[in-house]
């Protein structure tokens, strides 16, 4: 699945370089659409499976544990790379905070006087929800379902919702659901911080 995930990314980087400009909000408004009905789909899912929810009433608190090591694990990784790459550790803490959400932590950096920063928050997190559809199935596999939240950040709740349902279980979908949810929120609030 995650070749087959990477075949059809790198046909739509191709068919992006060859199609009219004119042509983009239209692709824009159907993946929306795509995205509400793939949104749908795993609702469907998780409806079908009670004991879903009886088991996110169990874990209480504890479901907050996924987006805070999500949070945790970004920083750090951030911190490290700046370190790696010679950048202000505020910098890569500030485009780790975007936690996958590329469209609004490129514009908050980019904003605040920093285009360059924006610029690699921007790529940072597009490859990194990338990313997730490739690793996903491989770390289902090999490592846990928990673990399989984590690549996503925010993106958990819908862009990446479908391949971590697909290779966990419902369970895992709905907490995965709340990791992202919980990013999401946290991102506008993280990357000023370090600004």
């Amino acid at each position: 699945m995650s070749l087959a995930i990477l075949v059809v990314l790198v046909l739509g980087i191709g068919a992006g370089f060859v199609m009219p400009e004119n042509i983009s909000a239209f692709i824009d408004s159907a993946s929306s659409y795509m995205l509400l009905i793939l949104l749908f789909s795993v609702g469907i899912d998780m409806g079908l499976n009670k004991e879903v929810f009886t088991r996110i009433k169990e874990l209480g608190f504890k479901i907050l544990l996924i987006p805070f090591g999500v949070v945790v694990g970004s920083l750090c990784g951030g911190a490290f790379t700046a370190f790696l790459t010679n950048l202000p550790v505020k910098d890569g803490l500030a485009i780790s905070a975007g936690l996958g959400w590329y469209s609004l932590s490129g514009i908050l950096i980019t904003e605040a006087g920093n285009p360059v920063g924006g610029t690699i928050s921007f790529l940072a997190n597009v490859f990194r929800e990338m990313l997730t559809f490739i690793i996903v199935p491989f770390i289902a596999s090999h490592l846990n379902y928990y673990c399989a939240i984590a690549p996503a950040g925010a993106t958990a709740m819908d862009t990446t919702l479908g391949i971590i349902s697909r290779n966990t279980n419902a369970t895992v979908a709905v907490l995965s659901f709340v990791s992202g949810v919980i990013c999401t929120l946290l991102v506008p609030m993280l990357v000023p911080v370090f600004l």
